[in-house]
């Protein structure tokens, strides 16, 4: 869970104080200016047009968009990767037994990549690879140009979930060409809860929603001939957009947080975020923990506890204000620009107390 920054609580809590008078409310500026601001920034840190992005309120609500316009073939496979996020999972198990299809989990040995297990995995078999472009749980960074180009080969779609990259690695649309991509807001993106951005290929932007929504219909604007109900739908991915995407408490804090990740910029952040990690590695190893991953993410830092670690250590290290992630037997540290090196120092030194 990332902090907001200041000027995004700053824009949310003026948000809530306009709701008070909702009066004061103008439908081209509130209901329809806003979420396309929105929409315009997500569409750049994906690498794309405004018109293929759609807002939606969680990772889930886009991998289920993805599954809704697929169909995979009986027999077939849709790979995931072992200790995947569960919405990445879920959604697949459901569409494969409607389809008579076969969810294949693709592990990875302890000296090898995820990309290098998830292209062994890739057959003619397959119809549809879903997966990250990190790992949640140990870091692991895939190759996703090559993923894609394996994918294509064999007639495979791809569907990635990048909560836990975009904005801080480099994303490249124009080789990856996924199907589907969706990042939540509310972690990396340093947003509010119940917001996130929906990629969609130019060639999946005729299909089913998930939703039959008012305002994503042609000429929603014209608030007094609403009930001339229309059949065409807005431009491009706004069709997937969920019911109230306006949102007119979230929309603004979620603008403001991608706008100072728009002005960081990715590279820049993966960078940063890249050096300050190695350091805290390299601090930190003299302890036993150690990175085990293969090719992990420059901002993501998973590393194994040392034999005898304390089963409550991250409680014990939360009582101190210190807050990491324990996920099986790796801890996981992802700073943000917020910590600095007083911070690590710090951090450094209560864990020497507690291993």
């Amino acid at each position: 869970m990332g902090p907001m920054p200041k000027s995004a609580i700053a824009a949310g809590q003026d948000s809530y104080a306009r709701k008070g008078q909702p009066w004061r409310y103008q439908v081209q500026a509130d209901f329809f200016d806003a979420p396309e601001e929105l929409r315009a920034r997500a569409a750049r840190l994906f690498g794309a047009t405004a018109n293929d992005i759609a807002l939606v309120p969680a990772a889930s609500y886009g991998l289920a968009t993805a599954a809704r316009n697929l169909a995979p073939d009986a027999k077939s496979e849709i790979l995931v990767l072992a200790e995947q996020f569960p919405s990445n999972v879920y959604v697949w198990r459901d569409l494969a037994a409607e389809q008579g299809a076969h969810v294949r989990t693709v592990s990875r040995s302890d000296n090898q990549s995820w990309t290098e297990a998830m292209l062994a995995a890739i057959s003619p078999a397959t119809s549809i690879v879903a997966c990250p472009q990190v790992h949640w749980a140990d870091g692991g960074a895939l190759d996703l140009a090559a993923i894609s180009d394996a994918a294509r080969r064999q007639g495979a779609a791809l569907v990635l979930d990048l909560t836990q990259s975009l904005g801080v690695m480099p994303f490249d649309l124009a080789a990856i060409q996924p199907d589907f991509a969706v990042a939540a807001s509310y972690k990396w993106l340093l947003g509010p809860y119940a917001m996130g951005f929906l990629y969609v290929a130019p060639h999946h932007q005729s299909g089913e929603p998930l939703e039959q929504n008012w305002i994503v219909r042609d000429r929603a604007e014209d608030f007094a001939r609403l009930v001339d109900y229309a059949d065409a739908h807005a431009p491009g991915a706004r069709r997937f957009d969920m019911g109230e995407r306006s949102n007119f408490q979230l929309v603004p804090a979620a603008s403001a947080s991608l706008s100072a990740m728009l002005d960081w910029g990715t590279d820049a952040l993966a960078a940063t975020l890249g050096q300050a990690n190695r350091q805290l590695a390299d601090r930190l190893a003299p302890l036993g923990l150690r990175g085990t991953t293969p090719n992990r993410a420059p901002h993501y830092l998973s590393l194994s506890l040392p034999d005898g670690a304390p089963a409550d250590l991250t409680a014990r290290l939360a009582a101190q204000d210190i807050y990491v992630s324990q996920r099986g037997d790796r801890m996981r540290i992802t700073p943000h620009v917020y910590n600095d090196e007083a911070d690590f120092q710090r951090f450094a030194s209560v864990l020497e107390t507690l291993l």
